[in-house]
C-alpha cells in the first residue's frame, strides 16, 4: 500500500473514527485504526465491536493495500506534522512509513486481516432526515438518558414512528425528554439506540457544518448546507446504520422493552406559568449553592402574578426569590431538583419556558413556546418546610 494525501483530510478522518475506540478494549487490536487504499480513496475505520465509524477521503494511490495502526501513534504523527501533504507506505505487512517534506516516521502495526470485520446492516427500514431537525432532536433529548448500565434500556434513546411522526424519547426515571419530527415514514419503527452512539452522531453532524462566514454571507446562506445535508438511517432487527456524506456509523441496538412512559405524563395541568429562561436560569444557578446541600431541593410556589422560589434552610443558609410571570389556573406548589433544572436550561435556547404542574405529587412538565414537538418532564421531590 502506498498513497499520498493532504495532512488536513487525513487528520480529520482519523480523529473522527478514533471516537469509536473505547478506553478499555476487549482486544488490543481494537485500539487500532484500519486503513484501506483502493481506487482513488482511502477508507478509514475503527470499532469497539459495539460502535463502528467508517469514513473515506480522496488520495493519490500508487499501490492498493491495507494495514491497521495503533490510533495513538498515527494521531500523534498527524497532529504534530506541519507539512501540507503526507505519503504513507506499508512494508512487510505490519510497518507503515509516514513521510512528509520535513519528517520521516515509521510505525509498527498489524495485518489488516487480523482486524475484526464490521458487519453490514441488513436493511429492514430506511429513511432520511435533514441534519438540522435531527441535531435539534438529539440536543433536546439525549441528556435525559441514564449514564449507567444498571437498566440498559434507560441508557439509550427510544425511537418510534407513530401518526406521521418520528418520536425520540429518553429518561433516567427522574426526568424525561420527548421530541417529535414530522415525517412520511412508512412502516413500523420501535427500537432503542445507545446514547453513546447518538452523542457521537451529534459530534459528526456538528463537524459537517460549514466554516464561519462573514455576516453578509451568513445571512444569505445560514443553514442551507445543514438543511440540505440529508442523513440516511437504516435499521435492522439488531443494528443501526447512519450515513452522513462520506461517513458511516454502525451500532448495535439495545435489546429490551422501553417503559410505557406516556402513563406518567399528566393529562391536564392545573397551573401554568410562562417564565423568562434567563431569569430562571440565573436564579436557579444562585440557589443551587444552597440546594445541593438538601438533595438539590427547590420549592416553586406559583400564585397570582409571581413565581416564588425558595431553598430549605441549610448549614450554608437559605435563599428565596420572586420572579414576575404570567400564571394561568389555580395556585400551585412543587419541589424540583436544581441540578435537573440547570441541565434542562443548558439545552434550550428560547427566551421563555412554560412550566405546567398538576400538584406536588405529579411531574412538572416544561414546554418551549412555539415548539409543539418538544416536552421535558421532571419528577417532583418531597416538599420541605421553610
Amino acid at each position: 500500500m502506498k498513497f499520498s494525501c493532504t495532512t488536513v483530510e487525513f487528520l480529520q478522518a482519523i480523529q473522527l473514527v478514533s471516537r469509536a475506540i473505547s478506553g478499555q478494549q476487549a482486544l488490543p487490536i481494537l485500539g487500532n485504526i484500519l486503513f484501506k487504499a483502493e481506487g482513488n480513496m482511502c477508507t478509514v475505520s475503527a470499532t469497539d465491536l459495539e460502535l463502528s465509524i467508517i469514513t473515506h477521503f480522496p488520495a493519490n494511490i500508487e499501490s492498493e493495500g491495507s494495514i491497521t495502526i495503533p490510533a495513538k501513534a498515527i494521531l500523534n504523527f498527524a497532529q504534530y506534522n506541519n507539512d501540507s501533504e503526507i505519503i504513507l507506505e506499508s512494508s512487510e505487512g505490519t510497518q507503515l512509513k509516514c513521510t512528509s517534506a520535513h519528517s520521516k516516521t515509521a510505525l509498527s502495526g498489524e495485518k489488516a486481516s487480523d482486524y475484526p470485520s464490521i458487519p453490514s446492516v441488513e436493511k429492514k427500514t430506511e429513511f432520511k432526515l435533514d441534519a438540522a431537525s435531527l441535531l435539534e432532536a438529539l440536543n433536546l433529548v439525549t441528556f435525559a438518558s441514564a449514564r449507567t448500565s444498571l437498566r440498559p434500556v434507560l441508557s439509550g434513546v427510544y425511537l418510534r414512528a407513530e401518526n406521521k411522526k418520528l418520536i425520540f424519547v429518553a429518561t433516567d426515571s427522574y426526568r424525561l425528554s420527548e421530541y417529535s419530527i414530522p415525517t412520511d415514514i412508512d412502516g413500523e419503527i420501535s427500537c432503542i439506540i445507545p446514547v453513546k452512539v447518538l452523542e457521537e452522531l451529534k459530534t459528526m453532524i456538528a463537524a459537517k457544518k460549514p466554516a464561519k462566514r462573514s455576516p453578509t454571507e451568513e445571512s444569505e446562506k445560514q443553514g442551507t448546507r445543514e438543511e440540505a445535508m440529508p442523513i440516511t438511517i437504516t435499521l435492522s432487527a439488531q443494528q443501526l446504520e447512519v450515513v452522513i456524506e462520506n461517513t458511516r456509523l454502525v451500532s448495535r441496538l439495545i435489546e429490551g422493552k422501553f417503559p410505557d412512559y406516556r402513563q406518567i405524563i399528566p393529562k391536564e395541568a392545573t397551573t401554568k406559568a410562562l417564565l423568562s429562561t434567563r431569569d430562571l436560569t440565573t436564579t436557579v444557578k444562585r440557589m443551587h449553592y444552597f440546594a445541593k446541600e438538601v438533595n438539590n431541593n427547590l420549592t416553586f410556589t406559583l400564585a397570582g402574578t409571581n413565581a416564588h422560589i425558595a431553598t430549605p434552610q441549610t448549614q450554608l443558609g437559605r435563599d428565596e426569590t420572586t420572579i414576575p410571570t404570567e400564571i394561568q389556573g389555580q395556585e400551585g406548589k412543587i419541589a424540583l431538583s436544581s441540578s435537573y433544572l440547570l441541565d434542562f436550561f443548558a439545552h434550550i435556547s428560547s427566551e421563555q419556558v412554560e412550566l405546567q404542574i398538576t400538584d406536588s405529587m405529579h411531574p412538572a412538565v416544561f414546554h418551549v413556546p412555539g415548539n409543539e414537538n418538544f416536552l421535558h418532564l421532571i419528577m417532583p421531590l418531597r416538599l420541605q418546610e421553610s
